[in-house]
């Protein structure tokens, strides 16, 4: 398939970035990892109070540095007993450098005593897409799966907190006992690149136009 977009993922997660790379594996668009783009990842600060202006942040800075399509996600995990939290310090939970391990167990600390009934909650993803030409239209798609927290962590797939999280109507599985099709399908991040797909046919569809109208 010939490649009509390329795109540069802001992310140095490579979870995120093979989870991307497989939803849009059937599109003509090239992803990139910043690193791969700019020859390393810069340093991008997420000072955003929202999961969407964080998105945004790290979009903007990719599409100025590459002068390419930037494509970011940011994603988090919101517990109802914890009041929403972790929200968008899901990755930074335990500490500022705390690996997946480190924040499953500091999930489990908080939600020690609470009982299963009031263990919902959610994943939440926002993805924002921002062109360099047209940097004040950027372009937002947004997916949730809702679930509740285990008590102890589950299977071997996935990363992040995906081993504690029971998704709803998956007969009690956490989302780290899913197989990757199966998580594609169900997942916060799969719902909104479901919604990113629209968008990216637009550009994909312009891009065919432009060739047809330069051609004739």
């Amino acid at each position: 398939m010939r490649e009509l977009l390329t795109i540069v993922l802001a992310t140095s997660n490579h979870g995120k970035l093979a989870e991307l790379r497989a939803l849009l594996a059937d599109l003509p668009v090239q992803l990139l990892s910043a690193a791969e783009a700019l020859g390393e990842q810069p340093i991008i600060v997420e000072d955003g109070a929202t999961f969407e202006a964080n998105a945004l942040i790290k979009a903007q800075a990719i599409a100025r540095a590459t002068r390419t399509l930037a494509l970011a996600d940011d994603s988090g995990l919101e517990v109802d007993a914890l009041g929403g939290r972790p929200g968008v310090r899901s990755a930074r939970f335990a500490h500022e450098r705390a690996t997946d391990a480190e924040n499953n167990a500091a999930l489990l600390r908080e939600l020690e005593n609470i009982e299963e009934a009031a263990r919902s909650a959610r994943f939440r993803c926002v993805l924002a897409l921002v062109n360099p030409w047209r940097e004040s239209d950027p372009r937002f798609a947004e997916g949730s799966c809702e679930g509740s927290i285990a008590r102890a962590p589950r299977g071997s797939g996935g990363f992040g907190y995906d081993p504690l999280f029971l998704v709803s109507g998956q007969a009690g599985k956490a989302m780290a006992e899913l197989s990757e099709t199966e998580k594609n399908q169900v997942s916060h991040r799969g719902r909104a690149v479901q919604a990113l797909r629209t968008i990216l046919l637009e550009l994909v569809n312009a891009q065919l136009d432009e060739a047809e109208r330069i051609a004739g």
